[in-house]
């Protein structure tokens, strides 16, 4: 019995051991992640008082740095990564857990190559600066390190045993092998064609005819489940080494091309506002915000015919304009409403879940929506510009759908509720806090009284004391739990966005997307057919990937494209972001088609069915939106002038 006791207590020590480390992790990514939301306040206040916090922007960037890849960890650990993931389709058995086990393997493969190369790139590619009193070069090992974790983690996923544990072991080694031009600079100091040079050796390197079966194979692996930041690192490591087309012209210092990209691309103060408005949603969507914006706009609305409509529409665009996902819209509304359209009101459960499916996307082109902070950095356009760019596409899309509500509203004869003036005033009273976020927020930033990075650092403060301080829908306890759900999205999104930009460095090197617009011009000369193949390509992107990750690899490609046909660059993000809202509800694999059938306990076909009528209103939107342009561009002008 002795005996049996000492063996137990010997297989729980190390699962303990990892409990307290991945605590470890966690409570340090939640730290750096608040540190990254006060500082500016901080630095705010400092300004006020003719003065500032010294170093403050090199430490809020580099927070950025360590959130991003902190949370990378994470996310691993959690298998929580933005992947296309068609293996998904396959059904359980031999041949999905292979595609897993390949998809880990090639994970580690390339994560562990990265890491090496961080290294040569900081030792070589990094100066002596100073961020306070830390080393530029001390902060920026987070990368090797985050990025080795990554490799273990994605190596313990394959949960391979006996002779098969050789894979993954194999898999590190062949990794480490194929880094040896960065080790050797690590080691002597310069690259291998110098090293290769002096000792009378050659140097090998991958020439195209080799590159295409691998390049194949890495989208094959995307397709397989191959996380999306894998696989664009992948092909940054492997495009990167070739200049126009020439098998034998070799970029010095390939490999720590790409981590200089990592690093460049998440020090970056233009994307500091994804994680706190990322955070700002959560907080959100965790409260009974929800509650008391609709039981607010309901005693001010369902008087009208089709008022409850009218509720549903705006409070998931204003939920989604901060979650900047739509599937938290339906996860954390989708119940409450629903209850008021088909139990209270008896909506026909069909138009219910329609019109709360649809819905659920229709917020992205509302400030401060992180999808259009995406796209301003991704095609460099202001930030502002885009907001603006926004508000009248996103408006017509709001009162077409209250429109199509109401006129069922109408042909169902919903009664209406008589207006109760005490009770509207009371719901407002519990809500006006939340009602008034957004408006602060649109003030602040439109006047200039804050900056992008500073309004995040606000409303993370706001929501904060609204939410634990003052409603307590939240209690202290419930807070990491809260940033537990967060910090693997931001660390997905934000990983993507750094191997994106290797990847986008590799297309505009190559000029590739300039040679494609000149032969698409010549092909096609008319602007109009241009943009209507343009929406039936993003429909087809935007139910295959997810929306940032369709931002981050699709877009640059399509930049120049806008540029040859004069399209305004506001115009075609706009264009862009309102054509994949719709793909979320095409058939067949639209994201919040899936989840509104878990949500509401649907077969999937019967989510489809009800969701057609809605789809083809946002289709006509997306029409109105393309081809015309000053809804998109009007404000814009109005306010830059």
């Amino acid at each position: 019995m002795e005996i049996q006791e000492a063996e137990l207590q010997t297989r729980e020590k190390p699962a303990r051991v990892k409990s307290v480390l991945y605590l470890i992790e966690d409570y340090f990514c939640i730290t750096v992640l608040i540190l990254m939301a006060v500082f500016p306040l901080l630095e705010l206040v400092a300004l006020l008082f003719r003065t500032g916090i010294p170093a403050s922007s090199g430490l809020i960037i580099h927070f950025l740095l360590f959130t991003a890849l902190l949370g990378g960890m994470i996310c691993t650990r959690r298998e929580s990564h933005l992947a296309i993931s068609l293996v998904q389709y396959i059904p359980e058995g031999p041949i999905r857990g292979k595609l897993k086990v390949l998809c880990n393997l090639v994970s580690a493969f390339i994560s562990i190559i990265i890491a090496w190369s961080s290294i040569s790139f900081i030792k070589m590619g990094l100066d002596h600066t100073m961020i306070g009193f830390i080393p530029r070069r001390v902060l920026a090992t987070i990368i090797p390190i985050a990025f080795l974790i990554i490799a273990i983690r994605f190596v313990r996923r394959t949960n391979l045993t006996g002779w098969k544990l050789l894979l993954p072991v194999l898999t590190l080694v062949l990794g480490t092998v194929a880094s040896f031009p960065v080790i050797a600079k690590i080691i002597w100091g310069f690259d291998m064609p110098v090293l290769a040079e002096n000792i009378g050796g050659i140097y090998f390197h991958i020439t195209w005819y080799a590159k295409i079966p691998l390049v194949i194979f890495l989208v094959l692996a995307a397709l397989a489940g191959t996380p999306l930041f894998i696989v664009l690192g992948g092909l940054s490591l492997l495009l990167l080494q070739v200049t126009d087309f020439d098998p034998y012209l070799v970029i010095d210092g390939v490999m720590d091309t790409v981590a200089n990209n990592i690093y460049n691309g998440l020090t970056d103060d233009k994307i500091i506002a994804i994680p706190l408005f990322t955070l700002v949603g959560f907080f959100l969507s965790e409260s009974k915000a929800g509650e008391r914006l609709v039981n607010t706009f309901r005693s001010f609305f369902s008087w009208l015919p089709g008022g409850i409509i009218i509720v549903s529409v705006v409070i998931c665009a204003f939920f989604t304009s901060f979650t900047g996902a739509s599937g938290v819209t339906i996860l954390a509304l989708g119940g409450i409403l629903y209850a008021i359209l088909s139990e209270h009101l008896k909506y026909p459960q069909k138009f219910s879940i329609g019109l709360l499916t649809s819905v659920g996307s229709i917020g992205l082109l509302f400030p401060p929506s992180l999808p259009l902070i995406l796209v301003g950095t991704v095609i460099q356009v202001n930030i502002l510009h885009l907001f603006l760019g926004g508000i009248i596409p996103g408006t017509i899309l709001v009162i077409a759908m209250i429109i199509f509500g109401i006129v069922i509203s109408m042909k169902v004869k919903i009664p209406v509720e008589k207006f109760d003036l005490r009770k509207a005033l009371t719901s407002l009273k519990y809500s006006y806090l939340e009602i008034l976020l957004p408006v602060i927020l649109i003030v602040a930033y439109f006047s200039g009284i804050l900056n992008l990075v500073q309004l995040g650092a606000f409303a993370c403060l706001y929501i904060f004391i609204v939410e634990v301080l003052i409603h307590r829908d939240i209690k202290i306890t419930d807070i990491k739990g809260i940033f537990d759900k967060a910090i693997p999205i931001i660390g997905g999104v934000l990983l993507i966005l750094a191997l994106a930009k290797a990847f986008s460095n590799y297309i505009v090197f190559t000029q590739a997307p300039s040679n494609v617009a000149a032969w698409m011009h010549n092909v096609i000369s008319s602007k109009w057919v241009f943009l209507l193949l343009l929406n039936a390509s993003l429909l087809v992107i935007g139910f295959v990937l997810d929306m940032f990750s369709a931002i981050l690899v699709v877009l640059p490609l399509i930049i120049p494209l806008g540029e040859i046909y004069g399209i305004d660059p506001v115009h075609l993000g706009i264009i862009f972001l309102v054509n994949l809202e719709v793909g979320y509800i095409t058939p067949p694999v639209g994201l919040n088609l899936f989840l509104s059938s878990y949500r509401f306990q649907k077969p999937f076909v019967e989510i489809c069915k009800y969701v057609s009528p809605f789809l083809l209103v946002r289709l006509v939107v997306v029409l109105l939106v393309t081809y015309l342009p000053w809804l998109s561009t009007w404000l814009v002008k109005l306010f830059t002038q």
